[in-house]
């Protein structure tokens, strides 16, 4: 999947010439904490919410409200910017990005055509957002199970196709690469069934080992 699919479209951006006061409050009044610079709809430069900390006068100074206010209101976007900015494409794939916010130790990457026109922005919300909808999470109406099973060829396979003879709509699967201390590797799957208990009690008879079982609420509370 690519980037363009989870990023935010609709992205509040400033120009270079925008007051450090109307940052802040921007800031605050979207609860955001970047804004992309933009000079004629091309990215120029990003102000975080940690620059405005960085020039904002520290509780120690001797500087009364007022002369702290005038100061900061001569300031403006394109003084505190970071002109530097780790960006991506449209068609970053999801990963990709996830690896660059990481090993960048950044909070967000601007989305820039070609050119340099911004047309979005990926933050750790929206890859949050992603991983709760890949997973299923959000999904109320199914069972979760983790399964131990050898790190071998085929064996989700058959999982998956047990799941399936015995009735199971698999509806998403995520299996991490390494396996854990036992040197087994975890499937984590969600599916519908009708009797997801007797789907269950199907697995084990067959000497799959389930390391946990969520039922639907409904089905649990019955």
């Amino acid at each position: 999947m690519y980037v363009d699919r989870i990023m935010t479209r609709n992205v509040l951006q400033v120009t270079e010439n925008t007051r450090v006061t109307q940052l802040a409050a921007l800031m605050r009044d979207h609860r955001i904490r970047h804004l992309p610079v933009v000079r004629d709809g091309r990215l120029v430069g990003l102000v975080t919410s940690h620059d405005l900390e960085r020039v904002s006068p520290s509780p120690m100074t001797t500087l009364s409200v007022g002369e702290a206010n005038y100061l900061l209101g001569k300031l403006d976007a394109g003084r505190v910017m970071r002109s530097k900015v780790v960006t991506c494409t449209p068609d970053t794939l999801v990963e990709e990005a996830a690896r660059l916010l990481r090993q960048e130790k950044i909070g967000c990457l601007p989305v820039v055509e070609a050119g340099g026109e911004l047309v979005g922005i990926l933050t750790h919300e929206d890859l949050l957002d992603f991983f709760l909808d890949i997973t299923g999470c959000l999904m109320e109406d199914t069972t979760r199970i983790a399964v131990h099973l050898p790190d071998t060829i085929g064996q989700l396979g058959r999982l998956l196709t047990t799941i399936n003879d015995a009735g199971g709509y698999i509806a998403t699967v995520v299996s991490p690469l390494h396996p854990d201390q036992t040197g087994l590797r975890v499937a984590v799957v969600r599916y519908r069934a009708d009797d997801p208990r007797g789907l269950n009690q199907r697995l084990r008879d067959l000497g799959y080992d389930l390391l946990t079982e969520t039922l639907p609420a409904a089905i649990a509370g019955a």
